[in-house]
């Protein structure tokens, strides 16, 4: 009895662990900034200054306009932040690696089609720099762990449709 050779691909598996060790990372410094505002309440001042007139003070190089509370690097959009780039960015592209990992060993084949896996993963990352921008810029919702408007929930279903596709194709 002969050995089956199966060839698999690990690109879209890659790409899905290298954006998952990018936005841990990226969430842990967040998570991390936001645990030092909550603790040293003053490390912004302290660290930035105290000059609120934010067009001034960026020119001169302060940026305590953008830290203060209401700042696009404030303690609630840092948060925010954080709560996206763990949940959204570091557990669902993990759990998508995994998925292509693992799939196509459990059923001893390729994904069925390798345009939308990585269709998957652009508009996958593409929703995630989405939510960062729009954040930042102070347009969310006021619902916790889901504060991303609505283009960004229909980008995120897309991105779904498009995964349930493929794996059930797939199978």
């Amino acid at each position: 009895m002969e050995t089956q050779k199966f060839n698999y691909d690990n690109t879209i598996v890659r790409a899905f662990l290298y954006a998952t060790i990018a936005f841990g990372l990226v969430g842990f410094l967040l998570g991390l900034t936001a645990a030092l505002m909550l603790f040293y309440p003053e490390l912004p001042e302290f660290l930035f200054g105290t000059d609120d007139t934010t067009i001034k003070s960026l020119a001169s190089g302060n940026i305590q306009g953008l830290i203060n509370t209401q700042g696009a690097l404030g303690f609630g959009r840092i948060r925010m932040l954080h709560t996206s780039a763990v949940i959204f960015a570091f557990v669902c592209n993990s759990f998508f690696c995994g998925a292509y990992y693992s799939m196509q060993r459990l059923l001893k084949t390729r994904m069925y089609s390798d345009t939308l896996s990585w269709i998957h993963f652009w508009t996958w990352q593409i929703m995630i720099v989405s939510v960062v921008i729009t954040f930042l810029m102070g347009i969310n919702t006021s619902k916790e762990y889901a504060e991303h408007e609505w283009p960004i929930d229909i980008l995120i279903t897309v991105s779904w449709v498009v995964f349930g596709i493929n794996m059930f194709g797939t199978i």
